[in-house]
């Protein structure tokens, strides 16, 4: 018989572990949580919107931010609010369309499109995950290699052993591996919590920032659209849709709607927390590097003056903080890999080989001693190239009753999502092209 890499979800070769793993991930009834009270009927809700959160505090927000916050001070803290809540919509349109379908984006537009065209988002969407895991497996050896001094080689190949641990998670159901990524999360909560201490931040100015939109110059704009147009993150849409579409079923629409507000409690928390760390990175640079006339554009550069400025403890708090990033970040990479291949083309490999084929061109860049803060700002310039992909069908998805139901999308909330996808789309555009060809 001739084997293939390549697995049909359908087809009875399961391993004895995914088995196992199906069996710890069966879908719980709405009836039977409606009967809990208080946080146990809340707690079965929880996750996956955490999950998808670590796609914002990922290490390219790291540098993004650092650098405005340095160079522009509080100025552009209003643009970290604004990015915030369009990611509360996109994540909430992606929750929705998991649970009122009881499928995944990727599957549903493998339903609605030609195959040729299912083939052609499949091979786009392997590629943004490919620069997707570019950029938090770059972050995760950089963190390393900040905090131990260890080479980028060793400390990628310490980064590699790390994630296929926190994947082997997944074996033993979702919750487990929820888990480890909310602590993940809130180690970066606690990072740059102890740095907003450390750096002694005046209310009054950062205040004005939070709440006067404003820009100062052309490259205060520059730098605004960086942070605007990577608030979308394409694998993070995919993978929220696969993971509530299964999670908790509901009878019937009545119940789907129950389900989605209290998903929609989860995607609140998850989106204020990333908030919160964002704009404390900003809040952090700001503070510290602003006041002294500072302008840090590589994150190495920040943590030798975290070391200067406040000492050795302030500088391994914010290696930890990119550490956590990385690898929380790197996995969910990897699940929506899997979500994407499963949903266009009806096919899996083993997660472990998609760990394995994505870390490869990272390893490479590293062996190639590649500046890391420029490997990171590269990979979002190809991550701009897949927005469009996920977010228009996204949209126009969620849009019909016939597909949606009860929870199809108000006209109100679709002209709403209309205007972010054109902004961020224009803006990924935007800095597309000054990547390329701006000064």
């Amino acid at each position: 018989m001739r084997h293939s890499l390549f697995r049909s979800p359908s087809q009875s070769g399961e391993t004895l572990a995914a088995k196992k793993s199906a069996s710890r991930t069966q879908p719980q009834s709405l009836d039977s949580i409606l009967k809990s009270k208080g946080l146990k009927k809340i707690l079965p809700f929880l996750g996956p919107a955490f999950i998808a959160s670590v796609a914002y505090i990922d290490p390219g927000n790291f540098a993004t931010n650092i650098q405005a916050g340095s160079e522009y001070g509080y100025l552009l803290l209003w643009v970290i609010l604004a990015s915030n809540l369009m990611a509360i919509l996109v994540q909430s349109l992606s929750a929705k369309l998991g649970i009122a379908t009881g499928k995944n984006l990727p599957e549903i537009s493998r339903e609605h499109f030609p195959r040729w065209a299912s083939i052609g988002l499949w091979i786009q969407g392997e590629i943004i995950i490919m620069a997707t895991d570019l950029a938090e497996f770059i972050g995760a050896a950089l963190g390393l290699y900040l905090i131990f001094g260890l080479p980028m080689l060793p400390s990628a190949l310490i980064t590699a052993c790390a994630s296929f641990l926190i994947l082997e998670l997944q074996r033993k159901g979702f919750r487990p591996l929820e888990a480890v990524i909310a602590g993940m999360v809130l180690l970066v909560v606690l990072a740059f919590g102890t740095q907003v201490v450390f750096s002694q931040p005046e209310l009054a100015p950062m205040m004005k920032g939070l709440v006067v939109p404003r820009f100062d110059g052309v490259s205060s704009i520059l730098l605004a659209a960086g942070i605007l147009g990577a608030t979308v993150m394409p694998h993070a849409i995919y993978l929220h849709s696969g993971l509530t579409n299964k999670r908790i079923v509901g009878k019937n629409e009545e119940q789907r709607v129950k389900i989605f507000k209290f998903e929609f409690i989860d995607i609140l928390i998850a989106m204020i927390i990333a908030g919160i760390i964002n704009a404390s990175m900003l809040v952090v640079a700001s503070a510290l590097f602003n006041t002294h006339g500072m302008i840090i554009e590589d994150l190495d550069v920040a943590f030798d003056q975290f070391n200067i400025l406040l000492g050795p403890a302030a500088a391994i708090i914010f290696g930890i903080g990119l550490l956590s990033s990385g690898l929380s970040s790197s996995s969910v990479g990897t699940l929506s890999g899997d979500i994407i291949m499963q949903g266009y083309i009806r096919k899996r490999i083993p997660i472990y080989l998609r760990r394995a084929i994505t870390m490869i061109p990272p390893l490479t860049l590293i062996i190639f001693g590649v500046n890391p803060t420029y490997a990171l700002v590269m990979s979002q310039v190809v991550l701009s190239f897949g927005i469009a992909f996920a977010l228009i069908p996204l949209i126009i998805f969620t849009s019909k009753k016939n597909i949606m139901g009860q929870l199809a999308n108000h006209k109100i909330t679709t002209i709403i999502a209309w205007g972010i996808a054109v902004l961020v789309i224009a803006l990924n555009l935007f800095l597309l092209y000054e990547t390329i060809f701006g000064a």
